[in-house]
């Protein structure tokens, strides 16, 4: 008897630590640098799919240049996998501002550094796995 209550109290802590790990969130934190405006701010759209990426946006931050960068963090995530477009909005218009032809006149980018042609670049291109609490640097120029 004391061996299967032993052995009960051994699963049960399996059990445990695994539903623990699998309830366990994630910080995604993003360090921005702007190294020509020092104005506007960084508005920033979080992907958890490739069925909801550019058209259902999971998570978004507006977030304010000051000295040049920005710091957004998303707390709360489960792990996974995401992608996440940005843009500088230097007029504070809150859209990204075009020429004639649809080409952005502000910065813009994508996570992994991706930028596409003639249009977005795919989600298997700019997705990232998330299963720890990261920190990504981007610079804009």
């Amino acid at each position: 008897m004391k061996t299967f209550f032993i052995s009960f109290i051994v699963i049960l802590g399996a059990f445990s630590t695994i539903a623990a790990q699998e309830n366990e969130t994630i910080t995604l934190t993003l360090e921005i640098s702007s190294t020509k405006y020092n104005k506007g701010s960084i508005l920033l759209a979080l992907y958890d799919s490739e069925e909801s990426y550019m058209k259902e946006i999971y998570k978004s931050a507006e977030i304010f240049i000051r000295d040049n960068k920005a710091q957004i963090v998303f707390s709360a995530l489960k792990k996974g996998v995401y992608a996440f477009t940005f843009f500088h909005d230097l007029n504070k218009n809150k859209k990204l501002d075009t020429n004639f032809l649809g080409i952005p006149k502000e910065p813009y980018g994508f996570s992994n550094e991706k930028k596409g042609r003639f249009g977005p670049p795919q989600f298997k291109e700019v997705s990232f796995k998330l299963n720890k609490s990261s920190i990504f640097k981007i610079s804009i120029e």
